[in-house]
């Protein structure tokens, strides 16, 4: 079992002065917990990455902060790393409980982009690859309701014309994806962050670095003080985060290789705080595991097009991942790893009259 898949532990403990490891249960596809972490400082604590909506959560947290001197009510700043659900799920109850402040970039959203055949520029959320769909607020410009809204949204299909972007891996709606149909779970950013701002918490600086990839408004935190980098779901221990074809870049994957070069050449790095996994040393290093991982994906990719011929996205995917894995996240990755391939011109793709697009290797 990967680390990133254990299941959380109860056990809160001390990774750097004044930094607290909290472990809070999640339910998702590869992952058992997310890692929320306390800033400390004499106002209390900024909580970063503070889990999945929904009240067995906030109890996890409860408990957890209990064990450091703390209640809810304590917690002033959180910031979010990225637009997932088990990443922001908790903001705006500690928000009503205690009136914190609320920080994640400037370009954090719920909508599904369509990737760069439909020229679309919505946020990417692959929430939906993570069985939780977030595009069920109400329009301030429409009269829709959320369950009218949420209808919709079930029924919008990939860019590649797969499985609709709404349908989970069962193909069924989950208890995260319910929940997240009320709209009540999604919070109210009070203050957009971009790259360079320094964010004076736990008593430090901390440095924001944008890393796109994972998804469009994902960002790091790093503290030169501390030599540690607040990695979220950019790096992660011994899994390769998934990259979403359904987002608002082009060319998520080379946006996401470009992103991991920046962080491993950041001066004044000798361990990383992931959100889920351990910390880890040799940043570098694990860096460029990652992009290996991806650069034989690619060629293996290539491989599998130069035996099918023109194929589809579902096509392809079937062939580099096991039948287990097949579905809509399996299909996002392959469609950025063929998109990718299409702008290096190493392939090229149609829509056939099915409405799906294929991909030939050239």
């Amino acid at each position: 079992m990967k680390q990133e898949q254990q299941d959380a532990q109860t056990d809160v403990t001390e990774v750097a002065p004044d930094v607290l490891r909290m472990e809070l249960p999640i339910s998702m596809p590869g992952l058992g917990h997310v890692n929320c972490y306390a800033l400390l400082d004499n106002e209390g604590a900024t909580l970063m990455d503070p889990g999945l909506p929904g009240p067995d959560t906030e109890e996890a947290l409860r408990q957890r902060l209990s064990q450091a001197g703390l209640q809810e009510t304590d917690v002033h700043t959180v910031v979010i790393t990225h637009s997932h659900p088990d990443h922001f799920g908790c903001a705006n109850w500690l928000a009503e409980q205690g009136g914190a402040r609320i920080v994640a970039y400037e370009g954090f959203g719920w909508g599904i982009g369509f990737g760069s055949h439909d020229h679309q520029h919505d946020h990417e959320v692959s929430v939906d690859d993570l069985r939780a769909q977030s595009d069920a607020i109400r329009s301030p410009e429409s009269e829709e309701t959320l369950e009218e809204r949420w209808q919709r949204r079930r029924e919008r299909v990939t860019p590649w014309g797969g499985t609709p972007i709404g349908l989970s891996l069962e193909g069924r709606e989950s208890k995260v994806a319910q929940m997240m149909s009320s709209g009540k779970y999604f919070p109210v950013i009070s203050d957009p962050v971009k790259d360079g701002d320094v964010l004076k918490i736990g008593g430090r600086e901390w440095f924001v670095r944008f890393t796109p990839g994972h998804t469009s408004d994902h960002f790091c935190l790093h503290s030169p003080e501390l030599e540690i980098l607040l990695s979220g779901d950019h790096v992660l221990p011994s899994i390769t985060p998934h990259i979403a074809g359904t987002g608002a870049h082009a060319d998520p994957l080379k946006l996401y290789m470009g992103a991991l070069d920046q962080v491993a050449a950041l001066d004044h790095v000798n361990r990383v705080l992931p959100a889920h996994g351990n910390p880890f040393v040799n940043l570098a290093e694990r860096t460029e595991a990652i992009k290996r991982h991806h650069i034989e994906r690619l060629d293996l990719t290539k491989q599998i097009g130069t035996e099918l011929g023109a194929a589809t996205v579902e096509d392809f995917s079937q062939r580099l991942f096991p039948e287990r894995s097949w579905g809509m996240m399996a299909e996002s990755e392959t469609y950025a790893h063929l998109e990718h391939l299409r702008h290096a011109r190493e392939a090229e793709s149609h829509t056939g009259d099915d409405g799906k697009l294929r991909y030939l290797i050239r």
